[in-house]
C-alpha cells in the first residue's frame, strides 16, 4: 500500500537535485506539503562543484506539486543560523507544524581521495561544515517546532551506506559517519517526545553527478555498468524518497529510531518499487560482483580506493572486478 502523508508538513534541506529532489518529490507523491530549500534558484545559479549541473529549488517544488503534494521553494544557506531560523519561523507561521525533517545538505565539494596525512585540511574542514554543521544547525532550529507539533515526527539524516566501515578517505568518512551518529544522538534526545530519528542511505543512485561522471543519461543509464558493474542495479533518486515516505507513514517508526538503513532494505520491508518499476537491491548486486555480502568491510574499502584512483587518474581499470 502506498504511503499516505496527507496533512503532513516536511522540510527537505538540500532539495535542489539528487537524493534531495527525489525525496521531496516522493513526499509530495504521498500528499505532504514540502518546503524545498537550497541555494540554487533560477536567479542564483550553482557555483563550485555543482556549476552547470541541472536543478533549482523551484523545479523541485514544482515537481512536488505535480506529484500531488504542495511544493514551496525557499532559498536558504543552512550554514547561516539566521536564515535557518527565518525558515522555521516561516513554516510555523504558514503551516503551524513540522512533521518531517530531511537533512540532505551535501559537503559541497569534491573529496581529496588520499591517505589522511596527504589530504587538504582546509578543504576537508569546509566539507565538515557543509556536511555536518548545516545538519545540526537545521535540526536544532527545527526541533522545537517538531516537538510542538507533537508525537509522530521523523528526522532523517541522508547518509551513504548502512555500515560502520571505512568510506575510503578521511573527511568523506567523517561526514557520513558523523550524520549517522547525529541521527543516533537525536533519537536518544527525542525519544520521550515520540519523534524518531534515523539515517537512511540510497544505493547506487543515478544522480545528475553520477550520470555525468559515467557518461550516460537516464535514458541509456545501463551503459554505465560497462564502467562500474555495481551500476547495473542502480536506482533513481526517487527510490530513497519512497523509502523515507514509507517510513514516515509507518505508525511503528519509533522502533527504528536511532538506526541506519539502506533504501534496499526498506524496500524489502515496505514493498515499494522504484518509479521505473524496478526493484534495485545494492546488497544483491554487491554480492554478485564481489562474491561476498555488503557487510564485508575490506571489499568496500578496496572498492572505494579503486574508485578514487580511477577518478584521480592513478589507475584505468574498472572499479569493480
Amino acid at each position: 500500500m502506498a504511503a499516505t502523508l496527507e496533512g503532513k508538513v516536511a522540510l527537505v534541506a538540500g532539495a535542489t537535485r539528487g537524493a534531495g529532489k527525489g525525496i521531496a518529490a516522493m513526499l509530495g507523491e504521498a500528499g505532504a506539503t514540502v518546503y524545498c530549500t537550497g541555494r540554487t534558484t533560477r536567479d542564483h545559479p550553482s557555483t563550485g562543484v555543482y556549476a552547470g549541473v541541472p536543478g533549482t529549488i523551484e523545479e523541485t517544488a514544482e515537481l512536488v506539486t505535480a506529484k500531488g503534494g504542495r511544493g514551496i521553494p525557499v532559498r536558504v544557506d543552512h550554514l547561516q543560523r539566521e536564515e535557518v531560523d527565518a525558515l522555521i519561523a516561516r513554516i510555523r507561521k504558514e503551516s503551524k507544524r513540522l512533521d518531517i525533517l530531511v537533512n540532505d545538505i551535501s559537503e559541497g565539494g569534491r573529496h581529496d581521495w588520499k591517505p589522511f596525512w596527504s589530504v587538504n585540511l582546509e578543504e576537508g574542514f569546509r566539507a565538515l561544515a557543509n556536511g555536518i554543521h548545516t545538519h545540526l544547525i537545521t535540526a536544532q532550529a527545527a526541533a522545537p517546532l517538531m516537538i510542538r507539533t507533537g508525537p509522530g515526527g521523523l528526522i532523517v539524516e541522508v547518509t551513504d551506506g548502512d555500515y560502520i566501515g571505512y568510506h575510503g578517505t578521511v573527511f568523506y568518512d567523517l561526514v557520513k559517519t558523523g550524520v549517522n551518529r547525529l541521527a543516533y544522538i537525536m533519537a536518544e534526545d527525542l525519544h520521550d517526545k515520540g519523534i524518531a530519528a534515523v539515517a537512511i542511505s540510497p544505493g547506487f543512485m543515478r544522480s545528475e553527478m553520477v550520470l555525468s561522471y559515467l557518461g550516460v543519461t537516464e535514458e541509456n543509464w545501463k551503459d554505465g555498468a560497462k564502467k562500474d558493474k555495481l551500476f547495473a542495479d542502480s536506482e533513481t533518486p526517487y527510490f530513497v524518497g519512497r523509502a523515507i515516505a514509507a517510513l514516515a507513514a509507518d505508525p511503528d517508526r519509533m522502533k527504528k529510531s536511532g538506526g541506519v538503513f539502506g533504501s534496499w532494505a526498506l524496500a524489502e520491508e515496505y514493498g515499494f518499487t522504484d518509479v521505473d518499476g524496478r526493484s534495485p537491491r545494492l546488497n544483491r548486486q554487491w554480492e554478485k560482483v564481489f562474491g561476498k555480502p555488503l557487510v564485508d568491510g575490506p571489499s568496500k574499502t578496496d572498492y572505494f580506493w579503486k574508485l578514487a584512483r580511477r577518478e584521480t587518474g592513478e589507475v584505468s581499470r574498472e572499479c569493480a572486478p
